[in-house]
């Protein structure tokens, strides 16, 4: 047997792509079944007679069934439209019991036999069908025998087609773009009509093509259930059928018409109906993704611009190179009470920026969410400057919202998404684009402001998304990771204009981040999350200083061990080991309470042999992992007596020990190096 057959561009070999070979026992029946689904086509081709092809489509007869085909397949769009959009909309979006059973009811005329489905319509709407004298009593409406009847026959197996493309296109179209449209302040038509129906409109329109194409086709169900009458129920098909008795050579001719039409429309459509009209609204992964918590301490914090401290620097109103914007319309407070999957009080003065820190699943996301009234996981009751907005809906609490995704619109360019809260808020568009410009020249990206989201970078996206939301001028906001798509150069750029326009901000604003540099810069608090409640509540430097998580801890680059205070200053970690802490240290709230121990890594020393002198603490590891942070490395040491401890060092000392992975050392912590906090 003969071996795969290969393909690929002329020349690729060792420098160019080269493509899988396909497999003769592959190709061979795919070229079988290609020629299978040609061959009818190529007979039609073949047997129509071309000279009098244009006699015969202009025939009295053909004329007036093509005529009539157009009203019924015309009719039966409208008809699947009026019913097929509510119906996809329910099945793509709203959940509901029964739902399997209504898709395939949906599904049910696309696999039943058309002559089927005409005794079944006959059944349920003829003279002595379910509904059919009801209809006849009170409105006088008989459908077989009718056009009305011709085109309920080619709606009920047309009308799935367009179901069933446009509840792809919505379970396609991402929630968070017209959770965001509302969050900016447009109201649930604005979304629909703005958002909503742009980015369906591609498969809506594939969709009722074959919809339409399906009806024009439509014979089975059409003559059982309607007949063929000349002039009222006999469309082109049915035609074709008689014709085959009396004039085979015209009966190919118009079949060749309905060929030509079915083929054309494909053909337009270029496999919109499978899903692809909305491949711009999904997701796209932004470059530099944040990386995930690292709870071995070994994430690279990068070196804040604002210098070595950790507190929230001073910051000077109208500093930097551009005016500083202008502030929200009037001061806000907040007040939340979160129940629920989040469940703590959270209130804040106007002006307050909140870092939400905490791991994956700590109910970070979902308590921006509850402030938006946005899920059911969790609820909120929310006063914003004094006014109950708990029972309004999104786009009436002048809340603004940049998902971790962005959520850019991708059919506006980045100006008119910029724009898009202005203009939702009633501002002139042209004071609208006007200000959307400058938004976007102060975050870095104005030269873009013409561009779509898919001519964007994951980095530019990113800002365009906080240009909007920072332009709205919310009373408060809510920023998901703003940053996390940004290199380490625009992120400091982006940091500093934020900070900034949080410095004159009327408002509260609420930034989760995994990024210690983001929350002791932009924030005034640090609000730590666990499973859905508050940890700790407290100021940066507070937070830096005694945190009361380990993955806080460790977020901000020390070891964190939990265990229990002993006696005497010692504290029994959970995994194991002693730690001793400075003499006399008392140990809150006292011997045999839950606590944590943080060490920062610079204090842990590392040495060839068992050191002498005054360290308290003392083990023996095997070093696992160098990383290089900045301009030192961090070093990462197993010992079977305490947990995992990390050490930096400069690369000149790590040099000097010869450290590898593998390498025996001994680690050593003073213990006044200890910091122990309660839980």
């Amino acid at each position: 047997m003969g071996g795969p057959v290969r393909s690929g561009r002329p020349g690729a070999g060792a420098g160019g792509a080269v493509r899988r070979g396909v497999p003769a026992g592959l190709l061979v029946p795919a070229l079988v079944g290609v020629a299978f689904l040609l061959l009818p086509l190529v007979g039609v081709l073949a047997r129509t007679d071309w000279p009098s092809l244009l006699h015969h489509l202009t025939t009295p007869q053909v004329t007036q069934a093509l005529r009539l085909s157009l009203v019924v397949s015309g009719w039966a769009l409208l008809l699947s439209l009026l019913m097929g959009v509510p119906l996809a909309w329910l099945l793509a979006r709203v959940p509901f019991p029964g739902k399997a059973l209504v898709r395939s009811l949906v599904l049910l005329p696309m696999v039943l036999p058309p002559t089927v489905g005409g005794v079944a319509l006959l059944l349920a709407f003829g003279r002595r069908g379910v509904l059919g004298p009801w209809l006849e009593s009170t409105f006088g409406l008989t459908l077989p025998f009718h056009t009305a009847g011709a085109v309920v026959a080619a709606a009920f197996v047309a009308m799935p087609f367009l179901v069933i493309s446009l509840e792809g296109a919505l379970a396609g179209l991402r929630p968070s773009l017209e959770e965001t449209a509302a969050s900016l302040g447009a109201g649930p038509l604005r979304v629909f009509a703005t958002v909503t129906l742009p980015l369906l409109a591609p498969a809506l329109a594939a969709g009722a093509a074959l919809t339409w194409a399906r009806a024009l086709g439509e014979f089975g169900a059409t003559i059982t259930f309607a007949g063929n009458l000349p002039g009222a129920t006999q469309t082109l098909p049915l035609q074709v059928y008689l014709l085959l008795q009396d004039s085979p050579e015209a009966a190919t001719s118009v079949s060749l018409l309905l060929l030509v039409i079915a083929m054309a429309v494909l053909v337009a459509l270029r496999g919109r109906w499978t899903g692809g009209a909305v491949r711009e609204a999904r997701a796209t992964p932004p470059e530099g993704a944040a990386a995930p918590a690292d709870p071995a301490g070994f994430a690279d914090l990068g070196a804040p611009e604002e210098g070595p401290t950790l507190e929230k620097p001073p910051i000077r109103p109208g500093a930097g190179a551009t005016s500083a914007p202008a502030p929200a319309a009037e001061e806000s407070d907040l007040r939340a009470e979160l129940t629920g999957y989040t469940r703590f009080p959270l209130t804040a003065p106007a002006g307050t920026t909140i870092a939400v820190v905490g791991p994956n699943g700590a109910g970070k996301t979902t308590l921006l969410r509850a402030l938006l009234g946005l899920t059911p996981r969790a609820h909120a009751e929310v006063l914003l400057g004094g006014r109950d907005v708990t029972r309004l809906p999104t786009h009436r609490r002048e809340v603004a919202w940049v998902p971790q995704d962005g959520a850019l619109f991708p059919h506006l360019s980045a100006l008119a998404n910029t724009a898009y809260g202005l203009r939702a808020r009633g501002v002139p568009r042209a004071e609208a684009r006007r200000q959307a410009r400058e938004w976007l020249t102060r975050l870095g990206v104005g030269e873009l402001a013409g561009r779509r989201p898919a001519q964007l970078s994951g980095g530019q996206a990113q800002r365009v998304a906080l240009a909007r939301a920072l332009a709205a001028r919310p009373r408060l906001l809510l920023l998901d990771e703003p940053l996390a798509a940004l290199d380490q150069t625009t992120r400091a750029r982006v940091r500093h204009t934020l900070r900034r326009h949080l410095a004159g901000f009327g408002g509260v604003c609420l930034i989760v981040t995994h990024d210690p540099v983001e929350a002791v810069s932009l924030a005034d608090r640090v609000l730590v999350l666990e499973g859905g409640e508050a940890v700790q509540d407290a100021p940066p430097a507070e937070v830096t200083r005694h945190p009361r998580s380990p993955w806080v801890a460790r977020m901000l680059g020390g070891n964190a061990w939990e265990g229990t205070a002993g006696p005497d200053g010692t504290v029994e970690l959970a995994g194991g080991g002693l730690l001793t802490t400075a003499p006399g240290e008392a140990i809150p709230p006292g011997p045999g309470a839950p606590v944590l121990a943080v060490i920062a890594p610079e204090a842990v020393s590392l040495h060839l042999a068992r050191p002498e002198g005054s360290p308290r603490n003392v083990w023996a590891g095997t070093v696992r992992e160098l990383t290089a942070v900045g301009s030192r490395l961090r070093v990462l040491v197993t010992s079977p007596e305490v947990p995992a401890l990390v050490a930096e060092i400069t690369p000149a000392a790590a040099a000097d020990l010869g450290l590898t992975d593998g390498t025996r050392v001994w680690t050593a912590v003073k213990a006044t190096e200890v910091t122990v906090v309660g839980l």
